[in-house]
């Protein structure tokens, strides 16, 4: 490997997986799902990203059982017939470079709200009842998730091994899929999350109380999951490094948490915060270029587990400077590839890696190479054109 490759540019190896480099797709929600299963949108979603040069992609939050959705349109893997739609795009994404990863969630007392587009707003618990697959909110205590949330049920501990049930068995379709990575969804305020901060689990049984018993959950489904997910495959999970909520989770417990995780097999903690609450009390996180980038830096140092850093990574320089300075190990770009699914590509441009268009897809590369010249020719005219013109003004 040569050293003046850009560490964004090196391969990155995690069991037997190798990425091709180290920008990763965060997971994205885009409520296109029809009863669980992938649909066209998804295909062309997440196979342009393939198409654009990112080392690994991650499917948005897809539920484990239909209860744990967060809108009825979500991807799921709680039956056997939403396989095959995920495994013909994980085979596209193979066939084009990339890795692919899904992350399982359960959106727990956050279960049922609108998509984005349409207000965001929860769903009346009529509404959900209604639903071709009724669903219920489910949380460690009676607790909403603020005033427009209805209170979950609260779960006893026969539930509770129920939904570590679903995690397991949806890891396992996972793997029939063909997914190299499951990334296991503790973050946001969702079902794992509510079980983990003290604002919203008041349980005094083995669930809750301490950090010990409110971390319970998170440790056994990442058990459980790292005993049936094959050995060669890694694991992630994204956290909520602090969770937003007043006298709530926050790094220190992050840390406790992440080293735990890492000793139960877990590979890379995907590092986000807030989520946890609507309250107007909420502690909310300032959001500015990289603003989540030092919990990934105080993970990866403090609980000596990789991290992916996300949130508002923008550019190339911003992206190989969160590697070279040791604060992460992956960079995950997310709404900015949206904005550009050929981030990678043109990062690597932007570092050095590849001038030419050698590394994009040959379909689309050679094309862009053949034009190249002819339009570097055409823009030194026109700013000669411009430049007499200033010189005449």
């Amino acid at each position: 490997m040569s050293s003046s490759l850009p560490l964004l540019f090196q391969p990155l190896q995690l069991r037997d997986v190798t990425l091709r480099n180290r920008i990763a797709i965060s997971p994205m929600c885009q409520h296109a799902a029809d009863r669980g299963h992938a649909t066209p949108w998804h295909m062309v979603h997440l196979g342009k990203f393939a198409l654009g040069g990112a080392g690994l992609i991650l499917t948005e939050s897809t539920a484990v059982e239909p209860r744990g959705r967060i809108g009825v349109a979500d991807l799921g893997l709680w039956r056997d017939s939403q396989i095959a739609p995920l495994k013909a795009i994980v085979d596209f994404v193979h066939a084009h470079g990339a890795a692919i990863g899904v992350q399982l969630a359960h959106a727990g007392r956050k279960s049922g709200s609108q998509p984005l587009w349409e207000g965001g707003a929860a769903l009346a618990e009529a509404a959900m009842a209604e639903d071709a697959e009724p669903w219920s909110r489910l949380g460690p205590s009676a607790i909403a998730a603020g005033p427009a949330w209805s209170s979950p049920v609260a779960m006893d501990a026969a539930e509770i091994e129920k939904v570590i049930g679903y995690f397991v068995a949806a890891a396992q379709r996972a793997d029939k899929a063909g997914f190299d990575v499951v990334e296991l969804h503790f973050g946001h305020g969702y079902l794992v999350a509510s079980f983990l901060s003290p604002a919203s689990n008041a349980r005094s049984d083995e669930w809750g109380g301490d950090r010990a018993g409110r971390m319970k959950l998170a440790l056994a489904i990442a058990s459980r999951v790292r005993a049936v997910w094959p050995a060669h495959k890694p694991l992630f999970c994204r956290l909520s490094v602090v969770d937003g909520s007043v006298g709530g989770w926050d790094v220190d417990d992050s840390v406790v948490l992440s080293q735990e995780l890492a000793r139960l097999g877990v590979d890379v903690i995907d590092c986000s915060s807030g989520g946890l609450t609507e309250e107007t009390r909420a502690l909310p996180v300032p959001r500015g270029l990289g603003f989540q980038v030092p919990y990934a830096e105080r993970i990866r140092h403090e609980a000596k587990v990789r991290t992916q850093a996300v949130g508002m990574i923008v550019s190339a320089s911003q992206a190989e400077a969160v590697l070279q300075e040791g604060k992460a190990d992956l960079v995950a770009i997310g709404r900015e590839a949206l904005l550009d699914p050929y981030w990678a590509h043109h990062a690597a441009a932007a570092l050095g890696v590849d001038p030419a268009y050698q590394r994009w897809p040959v379909n689309h590369g050679v094309w862009l190479a053949k034009r190249a010249p002819g339009l570097r020719k055409a823009q030194a005219q026109a700013q000669a054109t411009e430049a007499l013109a200033a010189s005449n003004d």
